[in-house]
């Protein structure tokens, strides 16, 4: 059995976890779920999770994303720690 990775955030990261926890006190427990997410597979080896590779965007926005609904997670990995660099909801005319 492989290690676990191990799950870090940087400090943009936090302030905005703490804002949206004012509005959105759900996103505790969608945080919780993309913790446990990457601690095991942060790579998506399994394909079993929603996780997108992104391709030509800078380190500091993350290289990975993960959608859980209308959540969405940016991460970077480095070695076996995986920094969370990104959080937010997706907004119904975000992309139209």
């Amino acid at each position: 059995m492989t290690t676990p990775f191990r799950v870090l955030f940087s400090p943009r990261f936090e302030r905005l976890l703490k804002k949206l926890v004012k509005h959105h006190p759900n996103v505790v427990d969608v945080y919780a779920s993309v913790v446990a997410i990457l601690k095991v597979d942060p790579h998506n080896v399994t394909c079993n999770y929603p996780i997108k590779k992104l391709e030509g965007v800078g380190s500091r926005e993350g290289q990975y994303r993960l959608r859980l609904g209308r959540w969405r997670f940016r991460y970077d990995i480095s070695g076996e720690d995986v920094i969370l660099q990104y959080c937010g909801l997706r907004r119904e005319g975000t992309y139209g």
